[in-house]
């Protein structure tokens, strides 16, 4: 089995021919299945009978276009709200593209059989469930690998799968403390600050994918598969720029900088006329432009020419920029400092990033219609490889290049709406889905 695009023209996306058992729900596992699911493997997500995966009930909800198809189990009644906010939330909808939905209860011995039946011609299997749950469930990575020697499996958890904290409990706002991430993260004489998205768990989904497809290709050249245990905290650990570092060697923790970066003026964040912007004033020799462009010629006293001027005199040197940055809009200066050479940015809203001028040029967005939810724009690939072009020579690496593209978006699936379709290729009849149905099994 080949996933590259290069050997095989014909695939569509870089994982086209990878089979992926997604026992995931929530965030960290979900994105790494997405990832992979993106690219063009084949991911078949495994939900529980009924509610689903819980992340289906976390707002905000779509205003729904229509009540859930018939295709949906979780639609006991047309109108049944908890079943239209199921299919309508925004997060299940972003972490679930592009995946297959097979509802199945797993404490059930006919429902672990049938998930023993995936992992027979699965390639990868990712979960997130506490550790110990799988091995209680007569699933732990000796009872699959039994299955499926060269089957990887990637375990997602709070804090890994062995250790004094492995059964502890944890969101978002934990792990971050705890990988140490809050202690450096706010102003320096206030408290330790949480950061705005779900950092750690999406990062350990991307280190789960990583490992994952690692693992596939030394299992595709020696037949060997391999338990991979990724905690999320030890992600956190992971990217502490060098505030670890420099205790180790120095003893002296890692202060709080806030929206002075390093605590020096004009490298960090600041106010201006319609938001925010970033103002990155390096290196030291393009100083003096900075003080054109804001047409303030105290600014290029030499007292300021220095990082470290600019450290010991940074409240009179922001009191000279601000004037001119509440003048101007984030764009403007945005661009003022860049036609420069000077790294200035500006802090974009929502809106702002959906008319990004550059993400429109490089057709980031993915535009997919829901059934219940309606027509949207997704947040396109987070790497475009630019490996062949199409007849027109429009690249392949995005989602709208050509029929060979790297990534594959579809919508998120309704729950259980794969049922038929899973079921039928390991060989089940219509009458027996339809009694495991009536069962809860499905």
């Amino acid at each position: 089995m080949t996933f590259s695009p290069v050997d095989n023209p014909a695939l569509s996306g870089l994982l086209a021919g990878v089979k992926v058992v997604d026992l995931t729900h929530y965030i960290s596992g979900p994105y790494c299945t997405k990832l992979l699911a993106t690219l063009g493997a084949e991911v078949v997500k495994i939900e529980r009978p009924g509610p689903g995966d819980p992340m289906r009930q976390v707002g905000p909800f779509a205003e729904p276009s229509k009540t859930p198809p018939k295709a949906s189990p979780a639609a006991q009644q047309p109108g049944d709200e908890a079943a239209i906010r199921g299919e309508t939330g925004a997060w299940f909808l972003y972490l679930n593209t592009s995946k297959k939905s097979l509802a199945l209860d797993l404490k059930c011995q006919q429902g672990r059989e049938i998930l023993l039946q995936l992992v027979k011609t699965a390639d990868i299997l990712v979960e997130n469930f506490a550790p110990g749950v799988m091995d209680r469930l007569g699933l732990g990575y000796t009872q699959l690998q039994a299955v499926n020697p060269a089957l990887v499996m990637a375990s997602i958890s709070n804090y890994g799968q062995t250790g004094p904290y492995r059964d502890w409990k944890a969101t978002e706002l934990n792990l971050y403390a705890a990988g140490g991430l809050m202690n450096i993260t706010g102003e320096p004489e206030r408290e330790p600050l949480k950061e705005g998205a779900p950092l750690a768990q999406l990062g350990a989904g991307q280190n789960a994918f990583v490992a994952a497809m690692c693992a596939l290709l030394y299992a595709e050249d020696s037949g060997q598969g391999q338990h991979i245990d990724i905690s999320i905290a030890e992600y956190a650990t992971n990217i502490l720029e060098n505030a670890l570092m420099q205790y180790s060697y120095s003893g002296v923790e890692y202060s709080r900088v806030g929206n002075r970066g390093y605590g020096r003026a004009a490298w960090g964040i600041y106010p201006c006329q319609d938001g925010y912007v970033g103002i990155i004033a390096g290196p030291d020799q393009r100083w003096p432009q900075v003080a054109g462009i804001m047409e303030r010629e105290e600014l290029a006293d030499p007292r300021f020419a220095s990082r470290q001027g600019r450290l010991i005199h940074a409240d009179e040197v922001d009191a000279l920029m601000l004037p001119w940055l509440l003048e101007h809009d984030k764009v403007d200066i945005f661009k003022a400092g860049q036609e420069d050479g000077l790294g200035f940015a500006y802090v974009a809203t929502m809106q702002d990033i959906l008319e990004m001028e550059q993400l429109q040029e490089r057709d980031y967005f993915v535009p997919l219609d829901h059934p219940v939810a309606g027509r949207f724009k997704y947040p396109g690939p987070p790497i475009s490889p630019h490996l062949f072009e199409d007849s027109l020579g429009k690249s392949g690496g995005g989602p709208g290049g050509g029929l060979n593209s790297a990534w594959v978006y579809r919508r998120a699936p309704l729950l259980g709406e794969h049922n038929g379709e899973v079921l039928g290729e390991l060989g089940y009849t219509r009458s027996e889905i339809d009694q495991m149905k009536a069962g809860w099994v499905l």
